[in-house]
């Protein structure tokens, strides 16, 4: 059935891509500059629909998961959709789906999802030094659809990317991401009882699943972890604070330690050098 809707999917975006890609291209006669640049725009549209099909293929099983423990978190199948239309990330949707679990309030989910994405500053900083000149409310459309799968395809590619490369790129992930969100969420709903209450477990078993391979690269991200766990540990069984703030408070303090750490031994290696 997945497979079934997965396949149905891309077929029907892949043919109303290709009509569109038809109706753009059946110009009147004599080719004038301004059909050119929309010529070459809906070709790089076209090579960023290519590039971003892997993205889309990659989110297939991510987003689907998501959808399945969103059903199994409380939400309804509208707030599973309308998540993933309007935050499209995937690590803020996933800790969303816990903090939620928690009954963490609405200000500590907004502050823990914000220190989780920082890193798109610096994405977006990158970025904006590989796209071409373009105006400013196409830079912000673009801007929302920038993920760590999209700015990989993105920044390696060779040359400058054009703004048209960046939406095709951007319209096959994101509409993957939402499509899938929905569709995990159907089949959660179809899942007997029992076994929809056991994928509460899955969620804990994703976070392992990102944060294994991260510590195998970083000594530092094991030492981050483990501290962040001690520091949760502490402020939620001496009940300290509530769940929510004892996650961000862990989170901060955690970073700002092993941060400080790392200063301290660069300053100390610098001197010894000289």
């Amino acid at each position: 059935m997945v497979l079934g809707a997965m396949f149905f999917y891309f077929i029907l975006t892949e043919n109303l891509l290709l009509f569109i890609l038809k109706c753009v291209s059946a110009t009147r006669g004599g080719i004038e500059l301004a059909d050119l640049a929309f010529s070459k725009e809906s070709s790089e549209f076209k090579k960023g629909l290519q590039a971003g099909i892997s993205i889309g293929i990659g989110y297939f099983p991510i987003a689907l998961t998501f959808g399945l423990l969103a059903k199994t978190s409380g939400l309804s199948l509208s707030e599973t959709v309308l998540m993933s239309l309007i935050v499209f990330a995937g690590a803020s949707q996933y800790i969303s789906l816990s903090l939620i679990a928690y009954g963490t309030g609405i200000f500590e989910i907004i502050l823990t999802t914000f220190i989780v994405n920082i890193r798109h500053f610096l994405m977006s900083t990158s970025l904006n030094e590989k796209v071409e000149e373009d105006h400013l409310i196409n830079k912000l459309i673009y801007s929302f659809g920038i993920t760590d799968e999209t700015f990989s395809v993105v920044a390696t590619k060779e040359g400058p990317a054009a703004t048209g490369f960046l939406f095709g790129v951007i319209s096959v992930s994101y509409s993957s991401w939402v499509v899938f969100s929905g569709l995990g969420h159907l089949i959660g709903a179809n899942l007997p009882q029992t076994l929809q209450e056991s994928m509460g477990v899955a969620l804990y078993a994703m976070f392992i699943g990102l944060l294994v391979p991260s510590m195998k690269k970083s000594v530092k991200v094991v030492f981050l972890a483990v501290l962040g766990a001690i520091f949760n540990s502490i402020f939620t069984i001496g009940d300290l604070m509530a769940q929510g703030w004892a996650i961000v408070t862990a989170t901060i303090l955690s970073a700002v330690i092993i941060e400080s750490v790392e200063v301290i031994k660069r300053n100390r290696s610098v001197r010894n050098e000289s």
